[in-house]
């Protein structure tokens, strides 16, 4: 059983940064590819990004592009997100989660395997 600890949230002035950070317990995370996705308030969870299980490979949704960065530490057993230029419309809890069998969808929720409980970003003047 994997468990998911995301970290790294808070208040922020937009243009400012934050940096996310996903630790996996329970097994090693080689293995495994890992999404961030997130959820404003009265909307529904969306996919931000995907690192494959060797971090060779990446992708984020076309309204981060250019802004995050996400990135893995297999020794830390630990994913991060760096989110530069946030804007008011990045406020959500951000969530991580773990994909233990390759898929090719990197943003359909069912394709998840095992969840954080999510941080909270705040993007405010």
């Amino acid at each position: 059983q994997l468990q998911l600890v995301e970290s790294g949230g808070g208040l922020v002035q937009p243009g400012g940064s934050l940096r996310l950070s996903c630790a996996v317990s329970g097994a090693t995370t080689d293995f495994y590819g890992i999404g961030w996705f997130r959820q404003a308030p009265g909307k529904d969870r969306e996919g931000v990004s995907y690192i494959s299980s060797s971090g060779g490979y990446t992708n984020y949704a076309d309204s981060v592009k250019g802004r995050f960065t996400i990135s893995r530490d297999n020794a830390k057993n630990t994913v991060y997100l760096q989110m530069n230029s946030l804007k008011p419309e990045d406020t959500a809890v951000y969530y991580c989660a773990v994909q233990v069998l390759y898929s090719g969808y990197y943003y359909l929720l069912h394709e998840y395997d095992y969840w954080g409980q999510g941080t909270q970003v705040t993007v405010s003047s």
